[in-house]
């Protein structure tokens, strides 16, 4: 086998899936007995929409829910405000999605999987990951029923408290972003619009949110507990909570579907690579919910490492370009938590920083930029969508091919299109698989070696 991918959650799947398309052997472990069943991270930035319209799942994705809705703040049983959940961003032709989705994140795992299994890729449910060793040609990775499975390399994307990471003995440095627990649940509730994401602030910062959760007739209760609080994650103790905050019912809680409880925290493994493992997702960082930046982060994490698996077993590229996922997706982490913070103690507001949209690698070793004083688009910029002699450039990006704007297609395998936008300014462009600027120069002399380097 050529990948084994532990954690079926969004960051696993979605590596499944790029790796399927790309004809990489793959498999995805859990040890649950099914997908995910909660809504936690329900927000879906506009960059990862680019990513799952690549994937061809957006749509699905789109259909799985909706728009957030505006939220509406309650005092003593009374609406005493609205306020938008995030600043506007206005569309234009490079940037056509600039509205985070609100999709429960049990949806987005069932789409997920249903591509996956779509292209040929498989999830083994029940199988808990106990341990592995590696050596020069793979890794064994030993599980809790006794089998051992054997793979040229393995990705951990099974979470925060992640089996992998410790057992590769990987630390993790991080603090507690705030010292109250937060409780988090899935219910059936009577008495609220479902056109607002409603909101009961209580005293010394506590309180109730109570979100209508796009897609499903559940609604999403999320509390902040007096410090010293021990939530009650019961049907009881949801209805109670409820109760104390809003001016509903007790029995206005109908149901009780899924629960969980949380002290908001960042961590930031030491390293997202060892040896022929990788960590992904929420085994490799971990954010406070707010702003919507953990699930994003994980998913662009296994887009990165998607392309470069597969350059290295199916292209030809030297296995040196592996150490490149660490040196670029660990920097965008450390960033995201930063953002993450921010956003939970009211220092940044919900718009522009939180859309991922400005991510890039600009820095990386990848970014190879030859042009002098280049205006416009740079080598590590984020591509963006335009149009040219008649053909959508996401169009064009979609599938595991590299671009090549402003020139004939150098090798077999890589697209071109005659020119770049005039957005783009003057040059010529190679667009990665994961839709960023690879290399960028006056002609196209270059292009070859570069590409030769990175198995395009």
């Amino acid at each position: 086998m050529d990948v084994l991918i532990v954690g079926a959650g969004p960051t696993g799947l979605t590596l499944g899936i790029d790796l399927a398309r790309r004809g990489v052997d793959a498999l995805v472990v859990e040890r649950a007995e099914g997908l995910f069943p909660g809504s936690r991270g329900k927000g879906i930035q506009p960059r990862t929409q680019e990513v799952f319209d690549d994937l061809g799942v957006r749509e699905a994705i789109r259909a799985a829910g909706g728009p957030y809705p505006a939220r509406m703040i309650w005092k003593d049983g009374e609406r005493i405000g609205e306020q938008p959940m995030f600043d506007t961003i206005e569309a234009d032709e490079g940037t056509p999605y600039t509205d985070p989705l609100m999709v429960a994140q049990w949806r987005t795992q069932e789409v997920l999987y249903a591509r996956l299994t779509e292209l040929g890729g498989k999830v083994a449910f029940g199988h808990e990951v106990t341990g592995l060793e590696q050596d020069a040609d793979g890794v064994t990775v030993r599980c809790a029923d006794g089998t051992a499975t054997r793979a040229r390399y393995v990705v951990a994307a099974d979470g925060g408290r992640s089996a992998v990471r410790r057992a590769l003995g990987v630390g993790m440095a991080g603090e507690a972003v705030d010292p109250a627990p937060f409780l988090v649940a899935d219910v059936r509730l009577r008495g609220l619009d479902r056109d607002h994401w409603h909101t009961f602030p209580g005293a010394d910062g506590t309180g109730v949110g109570l979100c209508p959760l796009a897609g499903t007739d559940d609604f999403q209760v999320q509390a902040r507990l007096a410090e010293g609080t021990t939530p009650d994650l019961s049907l009881d103790g949801i209805r109670a909570l409820v109760a104390a905050f809003t001016h509903l019912d007790a029995g206005d809680v109908t149901e009780l579907r899924w629960a969980s409880d949380f002290r908001p925290r960042t961590g930031l493994a030491d390293r997202f690579r060892a040896g022929r493992v990788f960590l992904a997702g929420d085994a490799a960082h971990v954010h406070s919910p707010a702003g919507g930046q953990g699930l994003n982060t994980s998913v662009q994490d296994a887009y990165n490492l998607g392309w470069k698996l597969g350059a290295v077993l199916r292209g030809g590229a030297p296995e040196a370009l592996l150490d490149t996922y660490e040196e670029e997706r660990r920097a965008n982490a450390a960033a995201m938590l930063d953002l993450s913070t921010g956003v939970h103690r009211g220092e940044v507001r919900r718009g522009r920083s939180t859309v991922q949209l400005g991510l890039g690698y600009r820095e990386s070793s990848l970014s190879v930029e030859t042009r002098e004083n280049p205006a416009g688009i740079r080598a590590g910029d984020r591509a963006p969508d335009g149009t040219v002699s008649g053909v959508r450039l996401f169009d064009a990006f979609r599938g595991p091919h590299w671009t090549l704007l402003g020139a004939q297609a150098p090798a077999p395998g890589v697209r071109a299109l005659p020119a770049a936008p005039r957005s783009y300014g003057p040059g010529v462009f190679l667009i990665r698989p994961d839709g960023y600027v690879g290399w960028a120069g006056t002609s196209s002399d270059g292009v070859e070696a570069y590409l030769a380097g990175v198995g395009g």
